[in-house]
């Protein structure tokens, strides 16, 4: 029966962890409340700010504080107790590119979210040539005393200069994704009032950088956009202030090695050579093990007998990196991490990627991370989690982040709740880069991967999409695997699409299949994998960013079909496309975004269109296929068959063709001889695929069974490709016989109905698609030949 889409459930209070982990990061929080009310930063009334009407509103819209939202901790593998979040109204100006510090600041911003979002309380279009300016002021708790002080931005996009009481601190920074931090002891003024004032530039399009979806428009709905979207300009992660030891740790380079079971660490420190540091892994309160050694050298911490992470287990040690003075302790971070590791190898025969060693089929969505309020920023921390979580609560164990570099704080959720994570580096526009967006862009992807390599969610890098400002692919899949060798590399997603050039390396092959799922398959040396696939599209009525205008690549009229149609695809995958040989798979997408209208849930996140439970089981099986022996199904080469319907109350009918056209009729010992002769049929190796079948006439030699247009024909072969390809059936399990499903159609089965015999889809809108007895009309039963 159809199913109606039902409203999302409201944020859930995060569950406290039972492990030493999280209660360390409560505590720090407790810590961080205090922190914040001993800075008690003065800043313009926040009473004179209002937010910006939000074209759909989340769950959470109402309820971003105004005065420091986003209040959490945002460096959880890197932790200190003291900090201060500088979060929430700031002064704003905008000015034109080359002009200098504005002398009026006559509008205010709520930070860290971007100048067009509503939730900023701005909402409009920056162009190329805007300047943006923000403004406020602090005082530095007394407690703080003694220690150096660092101005920490989780990302600023793009190009961000900083200065504190008129002086400029450290270098600007160019970049719009990776995390920035300058040390401000020396402008500060400890007893009194001090002024940060940031600019930020960003050409978007109109430069050279990394960009992703974003493209400069109207912020306002409107028609168009396609798979582009609302740009995303300045300041959009939290920005804090944290007191430091003059020596202190700025970084733990954390790997799994589950071959010594042990951690391997590099702890890297400013202001340090040569000091000694201890690194200690523990789990409820228990130490695991610890090791001593050099700032910057590699250490070896034991894990025996480690538990390991899984996405179904995702078990977390924690861990603790203190910098040495002698046997004095100068300053301490905490951190965590999850033993795994991730490899390719080969499983009975084929290349695959193996979690801790064996295979499993990894499957995701596609994650863009745009929010109808926020635009590239979550409303809160409940929401940033709740995307991750609806993937978990839909079956899939796998994210790719698309074109997007999320803060810190997401891929502390992936890691605990356990979802593989593809991270894109974010593209450049789609023209050719020139030399400086080059060096640019690279040194950024590194910085990318520095900030977040010890993450254990993430197993591989996907550097380029599509062909998008593409260059030197291979040389760049070389680069990151040897810059981050603990992880899988993806050259380019979507090889085959869109004049993209596949550099030949890596670890996968990638393709792009709409709706798909197409033939992907491995390589000698790389792992078959599906980057992006499905959209199928459901537009919801009062859900829509801009109503009318949404659109997909392939619209569904409501959530039955919608229903049947996705999970006939996950079932194709299960059935017939990993076992031969397809290893991963991306469903574009988890949510819809502005007027894509292709999500699993609506844009707002308040409707979820699909039945969670269908699609729940649906990757769960496909995953437990993957664990074991691969379902097959095998027919006879070289000799006739008849095949019989399965389909209770028509089981004496036969697949038999009549002037031409594929049929269905009853047979039995009394039948003429020509409709005998018609209902038999020579089984040999697929003309396209050697893996299957093609089904050759018995009374009409090289004429064969394909499908044209849906309905199935018995034709003659051309020696074209295409035809080959229509006349080649993969056999499926099905119960009491086998399922022909298209070999260029993957999900798409042989099917009778009306005692016509069509090219049917689960899910299709065709009277032929019908979901009423689907699977046992697309079952077969292959017997004696009426004909020998």
């Amino acid at each position: 029966m159809p199913h109606a889409p039902t409203s999302a459930p409201p944020p859930r209070t995060l569950r406290p962890a039972p492990r030493a982990l999280l209660t360390a990061l409560l505590a720090v929080l407790a810590l961080c409340a205090g922190a914040l009310t001993a800075a008690a930063p003065a800043r313009a009334a926040a009473s004179a700010w209002t937010p910006k009407p939000s074209p759909l509103t989340t769950p959470w819209t109402d309820q971003v504080p105004t005065d420091k939202p986003l209040n959490e901790y945002p460096r959880p593998q890197l932790t200190r107790p003291d900090w201060a979040n500088l979060n929430g109204i700031w002064d704003f100006a905008v000015t034109a590119a080359n002009a200098g510090q504005p002398t009026q600041w006559n509008e205010q911003i709520r930070v860290p979210f971007v100048a067009e979002s509503a939730l900023s309380g701005i909402k409009r279009q920056v162009n190329a040539g805007d300047k943006l300016w923000y403004r406020r002021t602090f005082t530095v708790p007394a407690g703080w005393n003694g220690r150096n002080v660092s101005l920490n931005f989780g990302a600023s996009d793009w190009r961000t200069t900083v200065w504190v009481n008129g002086q400029q601190a450290g270098a600007e920074h160019s970049g719009g994704y990776d995390a920035f931090s300058h040390d401000i002891t020396a402008l500060l003024n400890r007893g009194g009032t001090n002024t940060v004032v940031v600019s930020v530039l960003d050409p978007t399009q109109s430069g050279g950088q990394a960009i992703g979806k974003q493209r400069s428009g109207p912020v306002e709905p409107h028609a168009g956009g396609g798979i582009f979207y609302t740009s995303a300009s300045g300041i959009w992660q939290t920005v804090w202030l944290e007191p430091v030891a003059p020596a202190h740790i700025t970084r733990l380079d954390m790997t799994p090695d589950l071959g010594t079971s042990t951690l391997r660490t590099t702890v890297r420190a400013a202001g340090a050579n040569g000091r000694q540091v201890r690194v200690t892994v523990s789990t409820g309160g228990r130490t695991v093990g610890t090791t001593t050694g050099t700032v910057g050298g590699a250490l070896s911490v034991p894990v025996p007998s480690p538990h390991l992470w899984t996405p179904e287990d995702p078990f977390l040690y924690d861990v603790r990196a203190e910098l040495l003075d002698g046997t004095t302790v100068t300053d301490t971070t905490g951190s965590y991490t999850g033993m795994r590791s991730i490899a390719l190898a080969r499983v009975d025969g084929v290349q695959r990627p193996v979690l801790n060693g064996k295979f499993v089929f990894q499957t995701g969505t596609l994650d863009q991370g745009y929010w109808p309020d926020g635009i590239y920023t979550a409303p809160t921390d409940d929401a940033l989690k709740y995307d991750l979580q609806k993937h978990k609560d839909l079956g899939f164990n796998m994210v790719r982040k698309h074109i997007k570099v999320e803060p810190q704080r997401w891929f502390y959720w992936a890691d605990k709740l356990g979802l593989l994570v593809w991270q894109d580096m974010p593209a450049m526009d789609l023209r050719t880069p020139d030399s400086a967006a080059r060096t640019q862009w690279e040194a950024e992807y590194h910085e990318i991967i520095d900030e977040h390599r010890s993450s254990p969610s993430l197993v591989m890098w996907v550097d380029e999409n599509e062909g998008w400002g593409q260059y030197d692919q291979a040389r760049i899949a070389d680069d990151v695997k040897a810059y981050d060798p603990s992880r899988l590399v993806d050259n380019m997603s979507g090889v085959n699409c869109c004049g993209a050039v596949d550099g030949g390396n890596g670890d996968v092959v990638d393709h792009h299949n709409y709706v798909g799922p197409g033939v992907t398959r491995p390589s000698a040396s790389r792992a078959a994998v599906l980057g992006e696939f499905g959209g199928l599209g459901l537009r919801v009525q009062g859900h829509e960013w801009y109503p009318g205008g949404g659109f997909s690549y392939e619209d569904q009229p409501d959530a039955a079909h919608l229903n049947n149609r996705f999970t006939g695809l996950i079932d194709a995958l299960r059935l017939q496309q990993m076992p031969a040989g397809l290893s991963a798979s991306v469903y574009t997408e988890i949510t819809d975004v502005e007027n894509e209208a292709n999500g699993l849930l609506t844009y707002d996140r308040q409707v979820v269109k699909v039945d969670e439970n269908r699609v729940r089981a649906a990757n769960q099986a496909l995953i437990a296929a993957s664990r074991g022996t691969p379902p097959r199904a095998t027919l006879p080469t070289g000799g006739y068959k008849s095949l019989r319907v399965t389909t209770p109350g028509f089981t004496d009918r036969y697949l038999r063709h009549y002037d031409g056209l594929a049929n269905t009729e009853p047979v039995t010992a009394a039948s003429p001889a020509l409709l005998k002769a018609d209902a038999t049929w020579k089984i040999v190796p697929g003309l396209s695929d050697s893996a299957c079948y093609s089904f050759e006439s018995r009374n009409y030699p090289g004429e064969y069974l394909r499908h044209r247009e849906f309905r199935v024909h018995r034709e003659a072969g051309d020696g074209s490709a295409l035809f080959k390809a229509d006349a080649t059936w993969c056999a499926v399990p099905g119960e009491g016989g086998v399922r022909l499903m298209a070999s260029n159609f993957p999900g798409q089965y042989l099917r009778h109905y009306n005692s016509e015999v069509w090219l049917a889809t689960p899910g299709g809108t065709h009277a032929y698609d019908t979901p009423d007895r689907f699977t046992e009309d697309t079952t077969w039963a292959a017997e004696n030949p009426w004909t020998p």
